[in-house]
């Protein structure tokens, strides 16, 4: 720790160097931080004096880390973070309340979670969970939550990864549009008259269900949040992309149904994902397997709605 005193200026030295890290920018860090960006600057400059290295490649528009300052920031980081951690813990202890962050959808917040939150406080009476939403396809770090939902392969170096299910997707609707819409009364054809897609969505909706011979749907409406897009189904407005992680429990209590018995999977897993270097947290980890039995049940729910999908667990581990 004596050498550590002696190499750094301060510790602040260690607090704008991560806002500038991270944010990428003296400016938004100096924002950040509540001070010019000249003081960072200063203060940055004054760190790399200190380790005799340059730590950020200054270029227009922000910085860069170089190897140097990749290898420092990470160390920063991870440090940070158990910190923050521990404060956490101690507030927890003193007020009796248990935090659970979470990095997940605004559809599968809003569509999964929401509905099962009085059962959730049934099981965690004193436990508070935090979101990190994430509007668009699940991407992005998991360093400042406990767990995140993530489309991964499975655990690496730095994550354990929990399995949950095969990344599934199924035609979905409300039960009076497939009524209104079905072919004598049964599935909706192949080309919906309306379908509700997310851009930039992958994989595309015109080549997942529709042949390419019979054209495109009458009419389209596009949104950039998934929460959004399965709200436009529920309320009837066409058939949309259903990502089973998201659309389980409508599914299971058949507000939503499948337009056409039919899945799609793509290859991709969806995991809970945690940082190795984060503490094991028992209540993090008693939520994490909390959530993924209860997406199991629904899955199992489904499958005895829809047998003809084929969605049963057991069979997972073949696709």
């Amino acid at each position: 720790m004596t050498n550590l005193r002696r190499m750094l200026p301060s510790m602040n030295g260690l607090f704008t160097f991560e806002a500038a890290g991270r944010c990428g920018n003296f400016s938004k860090a100096a924002s950040e931080l509540n001070v010019t960006p000249a003081a960072v600057s200063r203060m940055i400059a004054r760190l790399e004096e200190n380790l005799d290295t340059t730590l950020f490649v200054r270029q227009a528009g922000g910085v860069e880390l170089t190897e140097s300052g990749g290898l420092l920031f990470d160390a920063i980081a991870r440090g940070f973070s158990g910190i923050e951690n521990a404060l956490r813990e101690i507030e927890d202890r003193r007020i009796g309340i248990q935090t659970v962050s979470l990095s997940v959808s605004t559809g599968f917040t809003t569509h999964w979670m929401m509905p099962r939150m009085p059962e959730f406080k049934k099981q965690f009476p004193t436990v508070d969970l935090r979101f990190q939403l994430v509007m668009g396809a699940l991407a992005g770090p998991v360093n400042d939550v406990d767990l995140g939902m993530r489309f991964v392969n499975g655990s690496d170096e730095r994550h354990e990864a929990a399995f949950i299910m095969p990344e599934i997707l199924i035609p979905i609707c409300s039960p009076s549009y497939r009524e209104s819409h079905g072919q004598d009364g049964g599935e909706v054809k192949r080309t919906p008259d309306t379908t509700i897609n997310l851009s930039d969505a992958q994989p595309n909706w015109s080549t997942l269900f529709s042949p390419a011979n019979e054209g495109d749907a009458v009419n389209s409406m596009i949104f950039s949040d998934y929460a959004i897009v399965v709200q436009a189904a529920l309320l009837g407005q066409g058939v949309a992309l259903g990502w089973l992680n998201v659309v389980a429990h409508w599914l299971r209590t058949q507000t939503l149904v499948p337009a056409r018995e039919h899945l799609m999977t793509t290859g991709r897993q969806c995991h809970l994902v945690r940082l190795r270097d984060k503490p094991a947290r028992d209540i993090v980890i008693q939520v994490r397997d909390w959530m993924i039995a209860e997406l199991n049940d629904d899955i199992v729910a489904v499958d005895r709605l829809y047998p003809d999908l084929g969605l049963m667990p057991e069979s997972w581990s073949k696709i």
